[in-house]
């Protein structure tokens, strides 16, 4: 189990590293970090690619509802 510490590090470096991805378009920034991390802690690069790849696994399954909800009511005729 990690120690907690080293979780909220992670997770404040991924938002952060999510962040600076979104702005700068680099959508695999994230795995160069991890690179870095890993060059010295093997456990907070796997607590931060943990910790990116379930916000992203979030985003997408947000946009994946989102998306079901406008098709089923833009073919049921809701979204007038």
């Amino acid at each position: 189990m990690v120690d907690q510490v080293v979780t909220e590090m992670a997770n404040k470096l991924a938002e952060e590293c999510l962040a600076v991805q979104s702005e700068i378009g680099e959508d695999r920034l994230f795995m160069k970090v991890g690179e870095v991390l890993g060059a010295s802690s093997q456990t907070l690069e796997e607590a931060f690619l943990t910790a990116v790849r379930t916000r992203m696994a979030n985003d997408q399954g947000r946009k994946f509802l989102a998306k079901t909800l406008a098709d089923h009511r833009a073919r049921s005729g809701e979204g007038d």
